[in-house]
């Protein structure tokens, strides 16, 4: 399988990245984004070599964001390549602390949308999985800013014609292995809750995954999807066990 991650640097990207790397049935994969994402500890293994990264510094531009007509133009031989991808895992996005619902929605909704209608032209074959959130709008008429965009996208993306669609809405996440958000916030909340949260995640198995079952969950849904297109927290956990752990340790409870 040949696997294509937009925004492996944040802490779901790294997640589904670093099980990639360590998945045998997993032949290459390919990451885009402004930042490397292969320089972590737990990346540096003989299985990096698998590993293509496409450094783009405004993937707004490359999409076609905001663009007259609309419509991207991936520059070869990087199209050449995604071609070949046969699922993209699209793990992008930004927290709504302090956006508009315009500026929000940019990020959000144009991007992704625009992302996966570039690579839906390359090939409808391909597999795209969306993370979106728990709690996500799809009514699009809720209170909740944040959550009706997410709903917004959501549909959206169902209609884009691909093979398969699948919309992730983890909840509550417990970064292993080194694994951090890029998200200040974030990342203080996890350091500074961690014992509590090991504690739910044994705790309530259903609700609270780790980023070795959510990584190993996304690489079902890559290579063998699922019987909806909307996936929960305990969807996402029941479909972890589905694949045997890796070698680089399994999650325990």
């Amino acid at each position: 399988m040949r696997l294509l991650i937009i925004g492996a640097t944040g802490m779901v990207g790294q997640a589904v990245l670093r099980e990639a790397l360590l998945a045998a049935d997993v032949t290459q994969v390919h990451t885009l984004g402004r930042s490397p994402a292969g320089t972590a500890p737990w990346a540096r293994t003989p299985n990096a070599a698998k590993l293509r990264e496409h450094l783009q510094p405004d993937l707004f531009a490359l999409f076609g964001v905001g663009a007259p007509d609309g419509e991207a133009v991936l520059p070869e031989p990087l199209a050449a390549e995604l071609r070949e991808v046969d699922a993209c895992c699209f793990c992008l996005g930004v927290s709504a602390a302090g956006l508009d619902e315009a500026a929000y929605a940019r990020f959000n909704h144009d991007l992704p949308l625009a992302a996966a209608r570039a690579l839906q032209v390359l090939n409808p074959a391909m597999t795209f999985l969306y993370v979106s959130g728990a709690g996500t709008d799809t009514t699009e008429r809720g209170r909740s800013m944040w959550a009706r965009v997410k709903g917004r996208t959501e549909n959206a993306l169902l209609r884009v014609g691909f093979r398969a669609v699948y919309l992730l809405r983890p909840g509550v996440i417990v970064p292993l292995d080194g694994i951090h958000s890029k998200t200040g916030f974030y990342d203080w909340f996890y350091r500074l809750t961690g014992p509590l949260l090991w504690l739910a995640r044994h705790a309530l198995p259903g609700q609270v995954l780790d980023t070795r079952r959510l990584g190993r969950a996304m690489l079902v849904l890559a290579s063998q999807g699922a019987s909806k297109p909307v996936l929960e927290s305990p969807d996402l956990q029941a479909l972890s066990l589905l694949r045997p752990a890796t070698s680089g340790g399994a999650s325990r409870g």
